[in-house]
């Protein structure tokens, strides 16, 4: 049986997403390097099969579909009422968090990160009042869809860990999102990549 291909740049947000996901169910892999910095991800090679020009080819779909092919991991609950809440969760990761996080961890990523300094706090701001609802829904429960780890956490990862790096207190502000998050940033399968995504066959 084939190993499964990564195509991203092993220190690239969304390949770590996908490569998180792939160590928490242990499913080996091999990591074929994009050079994003020489633009290899807009050569027509690659725009054949990712039209958009970006990396990995469709990460959350990768994600999806890989933790699917793993039902037992429970990571996309099948019981009806578990699986709408996961999907509320999953949801409001790509609509509330993602679009201001994933903006403000981009551009520290390309400025600031390189030339080794730290943002300063007036920078990042509270991009973030939607933490505010995350309070209030991590009151409740362990994890964003119930007691019970889904990709909608998973999801959360790459951006919320960036945005800390450079500097911001938005995820560790509030209590309940604090005590959420640290749990997050400190499973194997997310401290297994540090310092970047690297083929990984056996676990």
């Amino acid at each position: 049986m084939a190993i499964l291909k990564l195509h991203g740049s092993k220190l690239a947000t969304c390949t770590r997403r996908v490569g998180t996901v792939l160590h928490e169910l242990k499913v080996p892999f091999e990591l074929v390097e994009v050079g994003l910095f020489k633009g290899e991800q807009k050569t027509p090679e690659y725009l054949e099969k990712q039209p958009f020009g970006q990396i990995p080819y469709i990460t959350r779909a990768i994600c999806r579909y890989i933790a699917a092919k793993h039902p037992e991991s429970g990571l996309i609950p099948a019981e009806p009422k578990a699986n709408a809440l996961f999907e509320q969760a999953a949801a409001a990761e790509a609509a509330n968090f993602d679009p201001g996080v994933s903006e403000v961890g981009v551009e520290y990523f390309k400025q600031v990160a390189p030339m080794g300094w730290m943002c300063e706090q007036e920078i990042f701001g509270d991009r973030h009042g939607k933490l505010d609802a995350y309070e209030v829904i991590l009151s409740k429960h362990r994890y964003m869809a119930g007691d019970t780890l889904t990709l909608a956490d998973l999801f959360h990862l790459p951006y919320a860990w960036l945005v800390t790096l450079g500097g911001s207190d938005i995820m560790t502000r509030r209590p309940n999102v604090a005590r959420w998050y640290q749990e997050l940033i400190s499973r194997p399968s997310w401290l297994a990549f540090v310092d970047g995504v690297k083929t990984t066959e056996t676990y």
